[in-house]
Formats: C-alpha cells, sequence, structure tokens
C-alpha cells in the first residue's frame, strides 16, 4: 500500500527556485514550519548539487527530487539508484522512456535501498503542464488519452504514482484507483500569473479533484511574503 499525506501540511510541496546555497536555505529555514518537503529541479540541482539535499534533510525536511530522468534504462536505473541512496523521499522519471526503463528504475530503487522503509516514492511523469497539444512531437493521442495510458504504464510496472496536470486526476483515479499517488504541478493560487504553465488550476481546485500533493514554486517563492502564502495555501485547502 502506498503511503498517502497525513495532512494538508503534507499536501503541499514548495518548489526551491535558487541558484545559491544562502538562499536555497533561507527558503527552507523561512517554510521548514509549515512545509514538509521541498522540491529540488533541475535549475537548483544543477546549480548546487546533492549539497542541497543534505541542507533540506539537516533542516529534518523531505527531498522531491524532480530531474525527470530519461534516458537509456541502464542509465536511468543507475541515476536512480544514487539518488535512493542520497535518502530524497520522492524522485520522477519520464513514463515515456518506456516499460523497461520503468521496472529498471524501481528495481535499482529497490536494490539501492535495502528496505521498504527507504524507498523513495517513484513517480512517473506523464505530459508537461506546459503542453496544450502533443501533434508537435509526433504523438497522434489526445493529451487526457496519452496522460491515462502513460499512468497506467506506469503502475504496471510498479511505480508509486505519477506527475500530472490537474486536469487529468479524474481519469488518472478512474483508471489507476484511489491508492495510486498523485502528484499535481501546474498549481497557482488565485490571482497568480500562469506563466509557462497551461493545464493548470487552483490550490483548491486539485486537491478536490483528487491531488495527493501539490507542487507550487514561484507563486511563493517569488512573493513578497512568502510564508504568509504558504499559510493561505494550506488554510485554501483545509
Amino acid at each position: 500500500m502506498v503511503e498517502k499525506p497525513m495532512n494538508n501540511k503534507d499536501r503541499l510541496i514548495v518548489a526551491l527556485l535558487a541558484d545559491t546555497m544562502k538562499d536555497a536555505e533561507k527558503m527552507v529555514k523561512l517554510l521548514k514550519g509549515d512545509v514538509a518537503t521541498f522540491e529540488v529541479g533541475a535549475p537548483t540541482y544543477t546549480a548546487l548539487g546533492p549539497d542541497v539535499i543534505k541542507m533540506i534533510h539537516d533542516n529534518e525536511c523531505q527531498v522531491y527530487l524532480d530531474l525527470k530522468y530519461h534516458d537509456i534504462p541502464s542509465t536511468v536505473a543507475k541515476a536512480v539508484g544514487t539518488a535512493t541512496r542520497l535518502g530524497v523521499s520522492m524522485l520522477d522519471v519520464h513514463a515515456s522512456g518506456g516499460h523497461d526503463m520503468l521496472v529498471r528504475t524501481v528495481e535499482s530503487a529497490q536494490h539501492a535501498a535495502g528496505s521498504k522503509s527507504k524507498m523513495p516514492k517513484i513517480l512517473g511523469v506523464t505530459v508537461l503542464t506546459s503542453m496544450e497539444s502533443l501533434g508537435d512531437v509526433g504523438v497522434q493521442f489526445e493529451v487526457r488519452e496519452q496522460v491515462v495510458r502513460l499512468a497506467t504504464m506506469s503502475k504496471e510496472c510498479g511505480l508509486h504514482g505519477v506527475v500530472a496536470s490537474p486536469l487529468e486526476i479524474g481519469p488518472i483515479r478512474k483508471a489507476c484507483g484511489d491508492k495510486f499517488l498523485i502528484v499535481t504541478p501546474g498549481v497557482r493560487p488565485l490571482g497568480s500569473a500562469a506563466q509557462d504553465q497551461r493545464r493548470i488550476s487552483s490550490p483548491i481546485m486539485a486537491i478536490a479533484a483528487g491531488a495527493d500533493y501539490i507542487v507550487i514554486g514561484r507563486p511563493i517563492v517569488e512573493s513578497k511574503d512568502p510564508r504568509a502564502v504558504v499559510r493561505q495555501i494550506i488554510k485554501d485547502i483545509s
């Protein structure tokens, strides 16, 4: 059985957007009383490397490593094994990498973890929330259909859940069940700019639709009062 978030504090994941350790730690220290997990994406990890993961752990918080691994199965398996040994609680790979890549990902994490208690939650990235059509990349399925296809394959390969926009939560639940994790980016508090996101919704709508976790970055970390924004979001989804 996949462990679900216990309370609304656990449901909100804040994406760090920092290129110095000083700025990253400042944000973690500011928000750690209200947030349990911080997302480390490609920009932050490229700038700061594994040290940013250690810093978050030192502040008694968890890490969602959002590097969206996508390569040949052996390469992804090695990367996932290393990430598991770093102690991240969640990580993701592109589900479009295919069946063999996903199976090898799970096997590598299991081997590196050594026990179920140390196993990170592994998520399959379906279709990026910045995309409204798949025709440009040669996929002939409508976005929602492709998301469900990738979610179903992810479940069959042993992944714990998927990353998907708020607009596909319902179909994923219908296809994959209530125990399957859904992590939802593309979430914007009312009044926030969409920026380069396309398939989006508010925090309340995403949680009401059935998201287990919501990931929010710029509307929080670029605000004048990040802690106030976080507390309002948690209040809203409660």
